[in-house]
């Protein structure tokens, strides 16, 4: 009797320690895979409430939350979806219980389905709660739209105070009242709206845009939060709520729907004062112009300008006028200017970049195939001369007629020693005065990690690598995946870019003999 009562009165398991701090267990939970979490949370009961937060806190889908609810809850009336009867308090405790758990719904453009929203829809409405307790928690929502009611009804669940971003894919041809209607409640309902992205695919008809513009104007002087915000031009109107954000630290605006900024506009807006990034796409660079001349002052950290058509050939240095003269010199660290190549004049490269030479702090400089440009190494050395701050310098526009050599480059690397990334064509047939050695004169650069030089013809491969080591010590190889950007020698492409491949061979070997850990021989 009492080796029969032993047996029975096995020491009850005891729970690690370590699983009564909270912390731990969602540390393992975020680490359980995503199938493996429903497992999980049934368990232990100290595991429960934290897998289930991992299992349904981010969602590329709303279809899991329907599929919590019984299949015979839905049905199907001459093609559309209907609710077969209202759901019980069982079927909103759980659907209650698992979209409460949700922060964010980033939903492919292929996910965005009808068939899929519309029965949460239909719940909706036969909620007794208001549409936005649904998702109390959600604080991050990217979604395709298309402009219909159900679309609406969708939005309207999703647009909760805890929002703090929102993406806004719109594909759509035309746009119901309702879904323009809960648009234009953005700002009341997400006050804490932090960054804002809405687009377009394919881009809108001019008549599409007029209609929209005006119920997104509306909640845009509400965002008292917003940091970043990306959005078509929506007309004068919305350029006086833009410089009224004081929140605000990125705007791209896509100016490419309207024409507002086809003419020099006489309206003047105070303009931004403590921007990181003021970023516009355009269909010309004069658009691009015509932008900027409209505001008073631009104090930003960052331009960033594409533009899809060639303009004139004057285009570009007049927009770095405007540039220089309506922006923050000091405060300006990045430059960005990409589009369409326009050949035809070609610009000497010392006064295409003057008005930027004001601009004393730039640490980046990006521009791209847009136009011919002529440099001397003389030239060069004066350019970079107001740039020493510099970490990145890409010129990707040159003319085979006239440009830097590896002395100019060297003198650069003397100038801007802060620099780790490098696109600069220049001729590497002139060696004459380098001592491959040392042909930095003692000085070398450690930091580079990306250089494009162009493809010009090199007459000894061995000689090029033994400078690029000796300059760049730890960079892996050249960069020849921009090759056919450089037209100049387009008639000896292949023959010249073998070259180049053993060059990089060479430099990889030079990286090897480096790396190698070689100790004395011994006789035994």
């Amino acid at each position: 009797m009492t080796e029969q009562s032993n047996l029975n009165s096995s020491p009850p398991l005891v729970m690690h320690p370590a699983l009564t701090n909270l912390e731990v267990i969602y540390t393992i939970c975020s680490f359980t895979q995503h199938g493996s979490l429903p497992a999980l949370a049934s368990t232990y009961r100290a595991f429960e409430h934290p897998a289930l937060n991992s299992l349904w806190r981010d969602l590329q889908s709303v279809e899991p939350l329907v599929k919590c609810l019984p299949n015979n809850l839905f049905g199907v009336d001459q093609g559309g979806v209907v609710l077969r009867k209202p759901p019980d308090d069982g079927m909103w405790h759980t659907l209650f219980k698992y979209t409460s758990r949700v922060h964010s719904i980033i939903v492919p453009r292929s996910n965005c389905d009808r068939a899929v929203i519309e029965p949460l829809c239909l719940l909706m409405l036969s909620c007794s709660s208001p549409p936005g307790s649904l998702f109390l928690n959600l604080c991050k929502l990217k979604w395709g739209a298309n402009g219909t009611h159900c679309a609406a009804d969708f939005l309207r669940m999703m647009f909760v105070p805890s929002l703090v971003e929102f993406k806004l894919d719109m594909h759509l041809y035309s746009a119901s009242s309702a879904f323009l209607s809960v648009l234009s409640s953005l700002g009341t309902l997400c006050p804490h709206l932090q960054n804002m992205t809405l687009s377009f695919a394919p881009p809108p008809t001019h008549a599409l845009s007029v209609k929209l513009s005006p119920f997104i104007i509306r909640p845009i002087s509400q965002f008292h939060h917003l940091h970043t915000l990306s959005i078509w031009d929506i007309g004068i109107q919305g350029m006086e709520r833009f410089v009224e954000l004081q929140a605000l630290e990125s705007l791209r605006l896509d100016l490419t729907v309207s024409s507002t900024w086809h003419t020099k506009s006489d309206l003047s807006f105070p303009g931004f004062h403590d921007l990181t990034l003021l970023d516009l796409a355009t269909r010309k660079i004069e658009h691009a112009s015509n932008f900027w001349s409209s505001l008073q002052f631009v104090r930003t950290r960052g331009i960033n300008v594409d533009f899809t058509c060639p303009g004139a050939s004057t285009t570009i240095p007049q927009f770095f006028d405007i540039v220089q003269e309506r922006c923050d010199n000091h405060k300006l660290k990045s430059i960005s200017v990409n589009g369409a190549y326009r050949s035809g004049q070609v610009h000497k490269g010392q006064s295409f970049f003057a008005p930027l030479r004001t601009c004393c702090n730039l640490t980046q400089l990006f521009i791209g195939s847009i136009c011919d440009i002529s440099m001397s190494d003389e030239e060069l050395c004066q350019l970079v001369k107001a740039w020493p701050k510099l970490q990145m310098l890409q010129i990707k526009c040159y003319t085979a007629s006239k440009m830097p050599t590896f002395h100019g480059l060297i003198d650069l690397l003397w100038r801007c020693p802060a620099l780790t990334s490098l696109a600069l064509a220049i001729d590497v047939t002139k060696l004459i005065g380098i001592d491959l050695k040392s042909p930095g004169g003692g000085r070398c650069n450690k930091r580079l990690k990306f250089l494009a030089l162009g493809n010009s013809p090199t007459e000894v491969p061995v000689n090029v690598a033994l400078i690029i080591n000796g300059l760049f010590p730890n960079l892996k190889k050249v960069n020849l995946d921009c090759w056919n950007a450089y037209p100049a020698t387009a008639s000896r492409s292949t023959s010249v870019k073998q070259q180049w491949e053993l060059v990089n061979s060479i430099i990889g070997g030079f990286n090897v003999v480096r790396e190698r850990d070689i100790e004395p021989w011994s006789d035994c």
